[in-house]
């Protein structure tokens, strides 16, 4: 069972995460990803993988030491619900990002490739959407300030 929601867990993330990336301007995108329920899916796994093996984890999250972690995530449970975790939470942060970025005005060009590092990568896609969020910002703050000079 631990198999197949492993191999399951991806693919229910699959169609909002090509959505986001090859249909941003779409209504239809929009209205797929406009809640944030689209990462209860990816969680739920999480919890049928974790629940059976809680005590595991809960040692290894409360007394954390690398030892007992290695061990927990090199097994089948601990692999498998860390994996359900990041999809889900990547899926979390990439709703974020299409949301904040269509919001701000950022170009799909941009958005995109980092959405799709998002998916891999998730710290790096994160660090990469906040960067261009803050030169947008930058951006606008100067240009509003040159427009004010010709007013």
């Amino acid at each position: 069972m631990t198999t197949t929601l492993f191999n399951l867990v991806f693919w229910l993330a699959a169609p909002f995460w090509a959505a986001m990336i090859f249909a941003p301007g779409h209504r239809w995108t929009a209205k797929l990803v406009a809640s944030p329920l689209i990462a209860v899916p990816p969680l739920l796994i999480y919890l049928v993988i974790m629940l059976p093996h809680f005590s595991r984890f809960f040692t290894a999250m409360t007394r954390p030491d690398l030892t007992t972690l290695t061990e927990l995530l090199g097994s089948a449970p601990g692999s498998a619900a860390t994996w359900s975790h990041l999809i889900g939470f990547d899926l979390f942060i990439g709703r974020w990002i299409y949301l904040d970025s269509r919001e701000r005005r950022v170009s799909a060009f941009v958005t995109s490739p980092i959405l799709f590092l998002t998916i891999f990568f998730s710290p790096i896609g994160l660090l990469s959407y906040l960067v261009v969020r803050e030169l947008k910002k930058t951006s606008e703050v100067r240009d509003q300030r040159v427009e004010a000079k010709w007013l």
